[in-house]
């Protein structure tokens, strides 16, 4: 039977767990590491310029544009120009002579501009030009700005006539151009006028963000942008399209960039400079757009093809270089080589002759042949792709004109020294004349290109030489004062130019040159070199060569960052291949690593937001991933560009660290999509198949990329060959020379180093993959994979970085961070390429020094941290589980961990199986355990020091440690090669130890039970219970939950939970237990089952019940909360304050240091690209579940809840497989009594959260099988087990889902069964039953009395189908027991339909209570139900009655039990509490007697039972401020304490006490404490039913007003029967029936206040007295004879009405019946005589008030001696005493009555005395006045206050009256003694 329910549970189930968890918090995962860039060309936000059209008002001759972006506030061009014209064929045709050809290239119209530094001075500014003609500007432009489109017909002569000047110009001058007009556009009015997306739109943020790129980023860790500049986004902005109108006239005086820098300046600020300029009339149409990402048809700033690019026919569109405002820091990768030339002005004012209209013609010269003018001039518009010469436009009739050309070369990649730049000036004749020639030559200069092999760029002020320069003129400069020469201005600088490049060969950095320079030259071994002034020969080469390394760092760090990866190439080649000088091996290493080291410090200092999470820089982490690699001493020849016939592509993919970890690694659930190798995402095979990845296989596809290209400056130009037989040696090995270098470093450079260790880290691994590569070496040993000396080299570099970690760790706290994980990183990739033992010997030496460092640590933790995240990157290898030998068995190895030959494939790792040996030492850390599994037993050790309840845990450590583990089961459950459940087991086996560590935290786990919905209970609150989720069950006081102090029970399972007060602070947060649970969960589920079975059999009862403690705890974690509950956690997010709690520690503790969070939040906020693959960023990752995203979509809540749902389903099964492992193994050994109550409680348990059909449906079989295994554990020894159980039952008959019902009560059905077959009746489950089914309907809310109805008629057709049951009383017990929970439903439903009027239910419970006045449990179980009920509804004072009268119950029955001395002896004892107690007393006939089976069996009935309902009632009477009633509670507990001898009991409870009578003390008036209102509600009308006829006093809370009583019944019982038939009735007289309208219902309600006889309240005192125990209320009605209500004071009546209860108040319930009335009738004397005292009353109150309250006492006054008053005093003196009356019953009446008046002038005496005393100055007049009053007052009643009735003062006999006064003394003194 077991094996088939095990069979039956392992179907269908999950096989990863973790997969339903949600995955590990990305903050966490040190060992992830970001994708690495590929190496791209740089470029900014890119905007699209289109230029539609442009319309003059007069069409007569072809104009020219151009475009270019400037900036004004760095005073900047920062693009090149972009040429366009938007000419009609018919104007081109005019051209037609000077431009034969026309390149589709010189035709585009639309241009892109890039813009790093987007900022609010930026311009687009459009210059216009047309062919030269003759006139100066003004003139040429009068016709554009005179003539009109409309009025053509005017000037129809005059447009003939400028249309064949235009004719004649062009095909003349057509050569020529001339400045014409220009305007500008304000780049920030685009973007932001139209809208750059509305600020409003939900989205918007997000795409503004979405584009950033690469740079962005970058740029924003250089500098700050000013705020204006965050606005420019020109990525995203909604494209415009203009019109252009307003153009101003070029001035032939104002051409250069500074003028036009100042009128940009001006367009800003609308000012006069700009009106003064003359506008030009013209319509250009231009539409800007942000730039497509790969728009077609594009044409790079070289005009090469950029794909796509479909068809060579298509007009292009160009891409504009652009010349950043600031530096940008991104390598080189593509090949450029590109010069500008600026003519910026001319100064002929001194030539004599004929030079007026001036051009210059600028050529590039490779010899002085005028032939040797090389084609490399970018045409502009509309002409040849390149030309051999440029002129510039023309300025008329000027000597020194200025220039504002941009002339763009491409020169060749090697200058030569002949090479130069030629510029001839013309005088250019605009008329035609006879024999003068259109250009005549005025004057030449020239700038040679190449000195001392740099580029020559910059600001030139060149003298012009007249005539033509002699030969061989080039290799000098103009400045030379060459002989014989005619200079013009005697060889002054007259021509200034400016030349700048934009090149990847030239580095324009003198310090680079030089470094560039001598490495050429020694590579190409030319001495002697003569290098500016220097001639470097071999002698002073090394010298030179050393000095030029260490001057490296003068050099621009944005020309380093641009030539970067050639720098590091050639500073690793003469590491690598030491130069030969002079027969002599030169030895740079030490002085090419310092280079290094400094270098790549400098990067990281400077590009701080460049920086990855572990702070690499990515420009560096991408060289070595992408471009690094070894140099190879066969030169190679260029491979020609169609040719790629390389037998090895370029380039390597490094150590996959990429997004690539190892894919073990990689959550089942993200996607690892390498942007660099889409095949490093599969899964390697053996063991070294990594290392051939380590080399990679794929290159960059991008078309121009130099890593391979001849062109590289300096490049070695080798080929990687994979050839075993290959005969290139590698001089020196890079990372023996790294390693050497870096162990013997000293001071600055070691420094230097460390700061950036993971550079020269992940250098040495590359290069050593690459070394076994290229050698060969992949398949030899391990151990003879490197020569010894390099071994010790690592060696001793890890011990001094380890010593550098301990030793620094709280100085430093940033550089520590950076080298532990660089180191932990490095030795990560040296376990795939070096001896595995070796490696762990480096782990541990690491080990070792920080533990000893720990010791004497100030901050352990921060140490702790350190070391956690150094195991967890090197437990992040991919063969982790390999690594660890999880199939060895545990006999101490040779070495740690003999390294597993390479060829040991990963099938065969798991074949061997486990031998047998001691159980124990696999569950434990034990020494052969963690040297068979070494990475794992690091791990746990580790977790196990920081779990440590009396380390230093602190909450980020716990966390981090957690997590660690969490992440790499993950990674286990989502790798390919482990899904056979057989070598899960195999790896469960390295987690083992993993099941005592949490074992060992239990009571620092967080606590589930609390905080889980309340089910089937109320709030409970027990913190110390045995069964966490008690409180849902009768057996488990709810009482006791909800007075909040929870009761120790006598049979308190013998493994509590340790209480609350026991939790440490060290106790972990809800995320963190839940995390280690799902863990310790994993380990269950995937370990051998046989293997658990044989350590549990080891364990001792206490560690058996600590985990079932423990499973219990699982069972509350992973419990459904429900979609609800999902989306409440989702709008918490309750993680994130925790996450800030630990930041906010870690800041405290120093571990973190500022610079660093401040580099983390940086990175948090920095706008990742859309095309970014960044895996480690927490919101990137779609399926984080309750992470940042609160609005999360109804299909994602659905999926969320779905897999929520699957988790606690597997989590539970996971539970009941292990329980049933225990019960297995208990079985088997003699321990079963003492646990399998505890197995059973943890099923309970499950059974009562909300479970899953399936689970339900197996738990139910293991719960069957363990009652029919062991019926005595139920029925023969706890009680509290079998109402647990049948109350869990009953709550699954009545599920909705019918496979739980059916299975539900097969086991309550089999549960009877067992009972029966014990002893022939089942009197305790009947019982049980009963009460657990009263229990859930006193408390459950959505409890189903339908489902329950069909599961109690199908238990009822098993017992009568039953056959061997068939003769015996069974049948007919069962049928009784449901018949009498019928009887119950039927209760319930009446309950159900008065839900909502709480009088009525309560007393509809009190009836169901009083029913089961014979079967005290049932009756105890109602009580508490109702006190349950009381308590949601904040009635405490009910509350605690209900807890009296349970305890005065138990009290009667523990009586009868056993006679104790100290207990109470029943009811009597409690009914100074109450006097209502006496009911519970057990005296009717049938009273059970206690010792019957089933009987009193509730734990309640147990002296711990009575304790725990008196504590609950005390705490209830305190909540309800009755501090008097405490002490009666108390009173009955002391006796039992001090029998106990529990002396810490009796010190709290008098402590209570104390607290209560200082509140009784502090409170004395009584008004602070508000006990009630009470009104008398009367119903009347059939529609109430059985309240028909009915007055009941209802006890409100203190305060309620009569209106608000009335409101809330009219409203509740209009709801019930209708808004017209309720009616109130508003006086108080008593009701005629007969008058009632029988269809209506009727309520009169009136304010009752308590009635005390006279000599009831001699006794009651106190107000807590005159507020407690009150049975008789009263109420007045003022009447007169003929019906009215009020009438004269002669004929005012007054009814006062007396009302008597069934019970006291307070009560178990909050309305009382009345049982008795009576009414008493005043006389208008009588009246008077009330009203008379209660004046009196108040003046003698307002007399003697302390302190005293002068105004209070004025307005009493007034009322009394004002004469104004109405019905005053001296009214109702003239009314009922001028007379004597003539009835002689009122004597006595009006001699009270004169009395009275004496007595109310004297205390107006008094009154007015203290007045005097009390008032100032100002009140003296009304003082006075108030005298006056009172003294009338007095004359007036004088007389009528003096007149005795001499009837009532007859002598008596003397002595009579003696005896009587006596007696009457007497009489009074005697009831003083009782």
């Amino acid at each position: 039977m077991d094996r088939r329910n095990t069979e039956a549970r392992l179907q269908g189930r999950h096989s990863d767990l973790l997969g339903l968890y949600p995955p590990p918090d990305e903050d966490e995962a040190v060992e992830r590491c970001s994708a690495i860039e590929v190496p791209k060309e740089h470029c900014g936000q890119r905007i699209m310029v289109k230029c539609l059209s442009l319309k003059f008002e007069i069409e007569i001759e072809p104009i020219f544009g151009t475009l270019a972006l400037y900036d004004i506030k760095e005073k900047k061009k920062i693009s090149e120009n972009f040429y366009f014209d938007l000419n009609s064929d018919q104007m081109k045709g005019l051209l037609k002579s000077h431009t034969p050809h026309t390149a589709i290239s010189t035709m585009a119209r639309s241009a892109i501009f890039s813009i790093t530094y987007p900022s609010a001075d930026i311009f687009l500014v459009i210059k216009l030009e047309k062919v030269l003609q003759q006139g100066d500007i003004g003139e040429c432009c009068e016709p554009y700005m005179v003539m009109k489109e409309s009025d053509s017909s005017k000037h129809k002569e005059k447009l003939e006539k400028l249309r064949l000047q235009a004719e004649q110009s062009c095909s003349r001058l057509g050569r020529f151009r001339m400045p014409f007009a220009w305007t500008a556009i304000h780049l920030l009015n685009i973007v932001s006028s139209v809208g750059g997306l509305d600020r409003s739109d939900p989205d918007s943020d997000s795409e503004r963000k979405g584009h950033g790129t690469w740079n962005e980023r970058k740029k924003k860790g250089f500098e700050r942008m000013s705020i204006g500049d965050d606005m420019c986004n020109f990525a995203t902005f909604r494209p415009a399209t203009l019109t252009v109108t307003n153009f101003f006239k070029q001035e032939g005086d104002r051409l250069s960039d500074e003028d036009l820098y100042k009128y940009l300046a001006d367009m800003r600020r609308p000012s006069s400079v700009l009106r003064r300029l003359r506008p030009v009339t013209a319509q250009l149409k231009i539409d800007i757009s942000p730039a497509p990402d790969s728009p077609h048809y594009c044409l790079s700033p070289e005009l090469l093809h950029v794909k796509p690019y479909p068809d060579p026919r298509v007009r292009p569109t160009k891409e504009v270089l652009e010349f950043p405002a600031r530096y940008v820091y991104t390598p080189h990768t593509t090949y450029r080589n590109l010069l500008y030339v600026y003519p910026q002005s001319l100064n002929f004012s001194s030539r004599q002759g004929s030079v007026r209209n001036i051009a210059v013609k600028v050529q590039f010269m490779a010899g002085e042949d005028p032939s040797q003018a090389l084609p490399v001039i970018f045409g502009k518009s509309s002409c040849a792709e390149f030309m051999s010469d440029a002129y510039t436009a023309v300025i008329y009739h000027n000597k020194s004109p200025e220039f504002y050309e941009e002339m763009k070369m491409k020169i060749p990649a090697n200058l030569t020294d002949n090479h130069h730049l030629l510029f001839t000036f013309y005088h250019i004749s605009c008329q035609p004349k006879q024999n003068t020639p259109l250009e005549s030559p005025v004057g030449y200069t020239w700038i040679p290109l190449m000195q001392h092999g740099r580029l020559r760029t910059g600001s030139f002020s060149l003298p012009v030489s007249v005539e033509k320069p002699p030969p061989s003129y080039s290799v000098l400069t103009p400045d030379v004062q060459l002989p014989g020469m005619k200079w013009v201005d005697n060889h002054k600088g007259v021509f200034s130019v400016e030349v700048s490049a934009a090149s990847s060969v030239h580095t324009q950095d003198p310090y680079l040159d030089k470094f560039f320079t001598l490495v050429y030259v020694l590579e190409e071994y030319s001495f002697p070199f003569r290098l500016k002034d220097v001639i470097i020969t071999e002698a002073n080469m090394e010298g030179e060569l050393k000095a030029s390394m260490a001057a490296l760092r003068g050099a621009l760090l944005d020309t380093c960052v641009r030539f970067l990866h050639q720098l590091l190439n050639k500073l690793i080649q003469l590491i690598v291949f030491p130069p030969v000088i002079s027969g002599q091996i030169v030895n740079l290493g030490r002085t090419a690593f310092e280079a290094m080291a400094l270098l790549v410090n400098q990067i990281h200092k400077n590009l701080e937001g460049n920086q990855d999470q572990h702070g690499r820089n990515n420009l560096l982490s991408s060289y070595i991933h992408y471009c690094f690699r070894l140099p190879t001493a066969e030169p190679a020849v260029p491979p020609t560009a169609g040719s790629q016939s390389y037998e090895m592509p370029m380039q390597f993919a490094t150590l996959s660290r990429a997004t690539t970890r190892p894919t073990s690694l990689h959550l089942s659930r993200s996607k690892s999509i390498s942007n660099s190798n889409p095949d490093l995402a599969s899964t390697p095979v053996s063991p070294d198949e990594e290392v051939q990845r380590i080399i990679g296989s794929k290159g960059i596809d991008r078309s121009h990329s130099w890593v391979n290209s001849a062109y590289a400056p300096g490049g070695s130009r080798s080929v990687l060959r994979r050839n075993p037989n290959s005969s290139c040696e590698l001089k020196q090995l890079l990372h023996e020379e790294l390693a050497l270098q870096w162990v013997v470093s000293t001071s600055t450079v070691r420094e230097a180093a460390l700061q950036q260790a993971w550079f020269f880290f992940q250098l040495m691994t590359k290069s050593m993959a690459h070394h076994l590569f290229l050698t060969s070496k992949l398949d030899t040993p391990r151990r003879q994979r490197f020569p010894d000396r390099f071994v010790d080299d690592i060696a001793a570099l890890v011990c001094a970085i380890s010593a550098d970690v301990a030793g620094r760790y709280h100085k430093d706290v940033e550089l520590v961070e950076r080298l532990n994980s660089s180191l932990a990183f490095f030795l990560n990739d040296l376990l795939s390429l070096m001896d595995r033992g070796f490696v762990f010997n480096l782990i541990r030496s690491y080990y070792k020094q920080i533990a000893n460092k720990l010791h004497t640590a100030q901050n352990p933790s921060s140490l702790n941290a350190l070391r956690m995240d150094f195991t967890r990157i090197v437990c992040s290898h991919e063969h982790y589980v390999t690594l660890n030998l999880p199939c060895s068995t545990l006999s101490p190895p040779s070495s740690p961990s003999p390294s597993t030959s390479s060829t040991t494939s990963q099938s065969s790792a798991f074949s061997s199986m486990v031998q047998d040996q001691g159980v124990a030492t696999m569950f434990e850390l034990s020494v052969p355990f963690r040297q068979q599994h070494f990475l794992s037993g690091l791990l746990l050790t580790e977790l196990s020091l920081i779990l440590d309840p009396d380390g230093e845990g602190v909450f980020f450590l716990h966390k981090k440690a957690i997590s660690a583990v969490h992440s790499l089961l993950c990674s286990h459950d989502a790798d390919p090669r482990y899904t056979d459940p057989q070598v899960r087991a195999h790896i469960a086996q390295l987690y083992l130890p993993l099941i005592p560590i949490v074992l060992e935290t239990l009571h620092q786990l967080h606590d589930f039970s609390d905080s889980s919905p309340a089910r089937v209970r109320h709030a409970s609150a027990h913190a110390d219970d045995s069964d966490p989720d008690g409180g849902n069950t009768i057996s488990q006081s709810v009482a006791m939950a909800i007075a909040g102090s929870p009761l120790p029970h006598a049979k308190a399972n013998p493994f509590a939970l340790p209480t609350v007060a026991g939790r440490q602070s060290s106790s972990l947060s809800a995320e963190c237990s839940r995390t280690l649970l799902v863990c310790f969960l994993w380990v269950l589920k995937n370990a051998d089952a046989a293997l658990l079975e044989r350590w549990v059999s080891d364990l001792s009862v206490l560690q058996i019940n600590r985990l079932l403690d423990l499973l219990h705890l699982c069972v509350s974690c992973f419990e459904y909360k429900g979609k609800k509950a999902l989306e409440r956690i989702n709008s918490l997010t309750f993680k994130k304050s925790q996450d800030m709690k630990a930041r906010l520690e870690e800041a405290i503790l120093g571990t973190i240091g500022a610079r660093q969070e401040m580099v983390r939040r940086h990175r948090e906020r920095s706008p990742y690209g859309s095309q970014e693959n960044v895996r480690w960023r927490k919101n990137v990752t779609h399926w984080r579940q309750n992470a940042d995203r609160v609005d999360k979509s109804k299909a994602e809540m659905e999926q969320e809840s779905v897999v929520d749902g699957n988790l606690a389903t597997e989590a539970s099964l996971i539970v009941l497989d292990t329980l049933e492992i225990i019960v297995k193994t208990v079985v088997a050994s003699e321990l079963k009594e003492s646990v399998l109550g505890g197995v059973l409680r943890v099923l309970l348990h499950s059974m009562a959260g909300n479970q899953s059909a399936l689970f339900l449906q197996h738990c139910f079989t293991t719960q069957r099988a363990l009652v029919f295994k062991f019926p005595e554990m139920l029925f023969e020894e706890d009680t509290e087990l079998c109402a647990d159980l049948c109350l869990r039952l009953l709550r699954h008959c009545s599920s909705s889902v019918s496979s739980v019902r059916s299975h539900a009560s097969a086991s309550l059905y089999l549960l009877m069964r067992q009972n029966f077959e014990i002893g022939n009746n089942f009197a305790r489950v009947k019982m049980q039953v009963t009460m657990s089914l009263s229990s859930l309907v006193g408390t459950s809310q959505n409890f189903n009395e339908e489902h329950l109805r069909r599961s109690l008629k199908t238990i009822l057709t098993y017992a009568e189908e039953d056959l061997e049951l068939r003769d015996t009383p069974f049948p007919e017990q069962v049928q009784d027991l449901v018949f009498n929970l019928h009887m119950i439903l039927t209760d319930t439903v009446k309950m159900k339909e008065h839900q909502q009027d709480p009088e009525m239910l309560i007393d509809l419970m009190y009836r169901i209570a009083k029913g089961y006045q014979n079967s005290p449990d049932l009756r105890l179980t109602w009580l508490q139900n109702m006190a349950g009920k009381h308590c949601e509804r904040g009635n405490h004072a009910e509350a605690a009655h209900c807890l009296v009268h349970s305890a005065a119950l138990v009290a009667e029955y523990l009586n009868m039990l056993e006679d104790c001395r100290y207990l109470p002896i029943g009811c009597v004892t409690f009914q100074n509490i109450s006097s209502n107690v006496l009911e519970e007393s057990a005296v009717s006939d049938d009273v059970l007697s206690p010792e019957e089976e089933g009987i009193c069996a509730g734990k309640y009935f147990s002296e711990s039972g009575l304790v725990g309902l008196l504590e609950q009632a005390a705490a209830s009477f305190n909540m309800a401020a009755m501090y008097e009633a405490i002490n009666e509670v108390y009173k009955i507990l002391l006796p039992i304490h001090e029998a106990n001898r529990d002396f810490k009991k009796l010190a709290t409870v008098h402590g209570k006490l104390q607290d209560a009578f200082n509140k009784v003390y502090n409170q004395s008036s009584g008004w602070e404490r508000l006990f009630g209102t009470y009104f008398r509600v009367g119903f009347y009308g059939c529609r109430f039913g059985d309240l028909d006829e009915q007055e009941f006093v209802y006890k409100e809370p203190s305060i309620t007003k009569l209106a608000e009583i009335s409101h809330r019944l009219e409203e509740f019982y209009s709801e019930r029967f209708g808004d017209d038939v309720v009616e109130i009735i508003k006086d108080s007289n008593p009701v005629d029936k007969n008058k009632l309208d029988p269809n209506k219902a009727y309520l009169q309600i009136t304010y009752v206040e308590p009635f005390f006889d006279t000599y009831e309240l001699k006794e009651r005192i106190t107000y807590f007295d005159k507020n407690y125990n009150l049975r008789t209320f009263m109420y007045c009605t003022p009447f007169t004879l003929d019906g009215r209500a009020h009438g004269d004071l002669n004929e005012q009546y007054k009814r006062k009405t007396i009302l008597t209860t069934s019970h006291a108040f307070p009560y178990i319930k909050t309305r009382i019946n009345v049982i008795h009335k009576e009414e008493i009738i005043l006389v208008p004397m009588e009246v008077a005589i009330e009203d008379m005292q209660k004046k009196t009353q108040e003046l003698a109150f307002a007399t003697n008030q302390d302190p005293a309250d002068s105004k209070m006492l004025q307005m009493v006054l007034q009322g009394c001696v004002g004469t104004t008053v109405n019905q005053g005093p001296l009214e109702v003196a003239q009314v009922f005493l001028s007379d004597i009356p003539d009835d002689p019953k009122l004597f006595r009446h009006h001699n009270k009555l004169r009395l009275c008046f004496k007595d109310f002038t004297k205390r107006c005496e008094d009154a007015l005395r203290k007045n005097k005393a009390l008032i100032g100055p100002d009140q003296k007049e009304y003082h006075r006045e108030l005298e006056r009053n009172y003294n009338k007052l007095k004359e007036a009643l004088g007389p009528l206050i003096n007149r005795k009735i001499p009837q009532l003062y007859r002598t008596l006999p003397a002595q009579t009256t003696q005896t009587q006064r006596n007696s009457f003394s007497r009489s009074s003194l005697r009831r003083v003694d009782c």
